[in-house]
């Protein structure tokens, strides 16, 4: 097993970007650390993970009865909208919390096991993505119940996923510096993710906002729901979507990259 050190001949932009490829190669580390995140949650639970998946379902049921009535929505067509759209936002929201927890609940591991540090943040989306696949369950059951089937179409779905995970190693890996450094930020995070969850369309559809729906634009989580949701739902995301999530992940590496690489070696004096 290959060791990253930081050789003084080196400079911080190598050794950031070894650590980064490290990380990457070492998938079955993560991957095993977050299976066992998950079988430690629901250790001697009967049903395991799925009690996330029932809790989902019962939320989306209960959800779609009341908003569908109060918005005079067709349940056929809402339900599916929202069992995809809401399993898609907690994976977005436990992204933004747990990535700025991502090297604090980890300090005992950091400080006496010597890995790359990227390897933590694949972790934690990993286990998250494992979690998502259990919701996400409910909205085939949902689909299956109302004839819905997208098609080909329906295949952009996993690089809409790709594309979400992309953005999600960058965030986590910026929130969790900032967070490691500035302890009250999870806090300040935690209560801007309540704001995003109303002004983003998951539980109502953005053609409710009539004449203003160009403010739906503006909202970068919408064009990152949507690059999953709309496949889903059997049609194709505009372009704009495809666009702006691809720049996001652009400009987000861009700026997250030289942060890690300036600040890599503080995180554990941060701990």
């Amino acid at each position: 097993m290959s060791v990253v050190f930081d050789s003084g001949d080196r400079s911080e932009v190598a050794r950031a970007r070894d650590d980064l490829a490290e990380g990457l190669k070492r998938w079955t580390l993560w991957s095993t650390l977050g299976w066992h995140d998950i079988r430690k949650r629901y250790r001697r639970s009967v049903l395991g993970p799925f009690w996330l998946t029932l809790s989902m379902a019962v939320l989306v049921g209960s959800l779609g009865l009341v908003y569908g009535t109060l918005f005079q929505l067709d349940l056929q067509n809402y339900l599916p909208f929202l069992s995809i759209s809401l399993a898609t936002w907690t994976l977005i929201a436990a992204i933004l919390n747990e990535g700025c927890m991502s090297f604090v609940e980890l300090e005992a591991l950091i400080k006496n096991v010597r890995i790359p540090m990227s390897v933590h943040v694949l972790r934690i989306l990993w286990r998250n993505l494992i979690i998502y696949a259990h919701n996400i369950v409910i909205f085939a059951v949902v689909a299956a119940i109302f004839g819905i089937w997208p098609g080909a179409v329906g295949l952009l779905a996993f690089f809409g996923i790709g594309l979400l995970a992309v953005n999600a190693l960058w965030i986590m890996l910026l929130f969790g510096m900032i967070c490691t450094r500035f302890r009250d930020v999870p806090l300040i995070i935690a209560s801007v993710i309540q704001l995003l969850f109303f002004v983003t369309p998951v539980m109502w559809k953005p053609e409710l906002m009539g004449e203003r729906r160009g403010l739906v634009v503006l909202n970068p989580l919408y064009h990152i729901i949507e690059l999953i949701r709309a496949p889903l739902l059997g049609s194709a995301p505009s372009w704009t979507s495809w666009v702006v999530v691809i720049l996001l992940a652009l400009a987000g590496w861009t700026f997250t990259f030289l942060c890690y690489a300036r600040f890599r070696k503080r995180i554990a004096y941060w701990l």
